[in-house]
């Protein structure tokens, strides 16, 4: 009997791109999805070590599967991911049950590990210190048939005093260019028409081989790519963020007008205690002069509320600088403390009840700001792609959801009959903090609309060619 799979993941962008990869590699050693509310024989959880509501939610669920496990010895549970490379040790302590541990850096491994342990019936941990082989070269199961996630890097040579993923993913990893197109180009031949460049410091790609201008050179020639339609990135660091990036995304038209830039805080204090390396005016700065080359980009941030030492005045900054920079959307964390890095350690630790004020303040300070942003789209037309994971039909109220191209969430309704995969072109009737309301013009059927399975033969064949795994769906 075929053994049936679950992969849950926690956290950033890059996690939701390995689970893809644990997905494909299950498949590949013969394993299939577990039917929607079925218990699977496997339960992988990618996990996540930025904040501490990720191993709050993993060592939950670990005490959910206790029983079911008991009660059924040939389930199989892993967990993989930051938390696993943090905390190997730990896991195997608090849930003595759980059969397989990996990292950050051997994902490729999980299906012998699996096998391994079924077959020994003993825990098995496989952690390394470093990468062997970059991930992209194993198979994937997409979430979408016409999105996909491409990672340029791995790891990251920043020392922010909050983060522990350096210490856990390692120093920075650039892939060659000529690599990264052709997986580009391998997925553009089988349908996807929209790609997000991952790294955990994106634009600071080509710091391996001494190349400043690295990032913006693979913006401009992902351009030249035929029938890519979409390009996006993420998440850049202000550090790094050079004028000629700027002028990539200006000039190249498949690049989206949408820049997702962390702040992390708005005062100038706190940010050189979290050692970002740029101060207020450099992120303004950059910001204005993105708005000028392109008056229609949307911007969105990160910020982190109750850093150690964050005053009153602090935290006021934040606030200011949210109102000066008008973001359509802020994604905002309350600081926890992570063992392992400097800033857990640091004096002036901020007392929960003050963090969670200043986080509510903050959200609704946002809300408002990103409720005025959005409204300004009413009357406007938005080319909207529709979305076929993020975006199913609302069969109460008959609406499809996609994103515009500046990856503001819109709804509409389908009177249209737009598939997943369409481009639809959408008037802005009324807007909320969240997202868009519209109704739908024009539909233009993309590539992402295909048959996959007309393009399969010649896409595995053109994917041999390249040395590249074929990606399932």
């Amino acid at each position: 009997m075929t053994r049936t799979y679950t992969v849950q993941t926690y956290g950033c962008q890059m996690n939701v791109h390995d689970s893809e990869r644990i997905a494909g590699l299950l498949d590949e050693a013969g394993y299939i999805p577990a039917p929607e509310g079925v218990q699977a024989d496997i339960v992988v959880f990618n996990t996540c070590a930025v904040r501490e509501n990720a191993d709050n939610k993993l060592y939950g669920n670990l005490s959910f599967l206790a029983p079911i496990k008991k009660a059924n010895p040939l389930m199989q549970i892993a967990v993989g991911g930051c938390l696993a490379q943090k905390d190997q040790a730990i896991i195997l302590k608090k849930a003595p049950y759980v059969d397989v541990v990996f990292g950050t850096h051997n994902v490729g491994s999980l299906p012998v590990l699996l096998e391994r342990a079924r077959i020994e019936e003993e825990s098995q941990i496989e952690i390394l210190e470093s990468l062997e082989h970059f991930p992209s070269t194993l198979p994937a199961r997409r979430l979408s048939a016409f999105s996909s996630w491409v990672s340029v890097s791995v790891g990251c040579n920043n020392t922010c005093t909050f983060c522990i993923v350096p210490t856990l993913r390692g120093i920075e990893k650039d892939r060659p260019a000529a690599d990264i197109l052709a997986e580009v180009r391998a997925l553009v031949d089988q349908g996807v028409i929209e790609i997000t460049l991952l790294g955990q410091n994106v634009n600071a790609y080509g710091v391996d081989f001494n190349d400043r201008s690295a990032f913006a050179n693979l913006l401009r020639e992902c351009g030249k790519v035929d029938g890519l339609e979409r390009v996006r990135f993420m998440s850049p660091h202000p550090r790094d963020f050079t004028d000629d990036v700027i002028d990539a995304m200006a000039q190249t038209p498949n690049v989206m007008p949408h820049l997702h830039m962390p702040l992390q805080s708005g005062s100038n204090a706190i940010l050189q205690t979290m050692r970002r390396s740029y101060r207020t005016d450099r992120y303004l700065g950059i910001l204005d002069r993105v708005r000028k080359a392109m008056p229609h980009a949307s911007i969105t941030t990160d910020i982190i509320v109750g850093f150690p030492g964050e005053t009153e005045a602090d935290f006021q900054a934040t606030l200011d600088l949210c109102s000066q920079a008008r973001f359509a959307a802020a994604y905002t964390y309350q600081y926890s403390i992570r063992p392992g890095t400097p800033a857990a350690t640091m004096p002036n630790q901020v007392p929960a009840e003050i963090v969670g004020e200043r986080y509510t303040r903050l959200h609704n300070h946002q809300q408002e700001i990103s409720l005025s942003v959005n409204k300004e789209a009413i009357g406007k037309q938005f080319k909207v792609l529709v979305g076929d994971y993020e975006g199913r039909r609302d069969e109460a109220q008959a609406r499809l959801t996609g994103r515009s191209e500046d990856f503001r969430l819109v709804h509409f309704d389908n009177a249209a009959l737009a598939r997943p995969g369409d481009e639809v072109e959408v008037t802005i009737t009324d807007a909320s903090a969240h997202y868009l309301i519209g109704t739908p013009g024009t539909v233009r059927a993309t590539r992402g609309g295909d048959s996959h399975e007309a393009r399969t033969k010649e896409s595995e064949a053109k994917l041999t060619m390249l040395g590249i795994p074929t990606v399932k769906r």
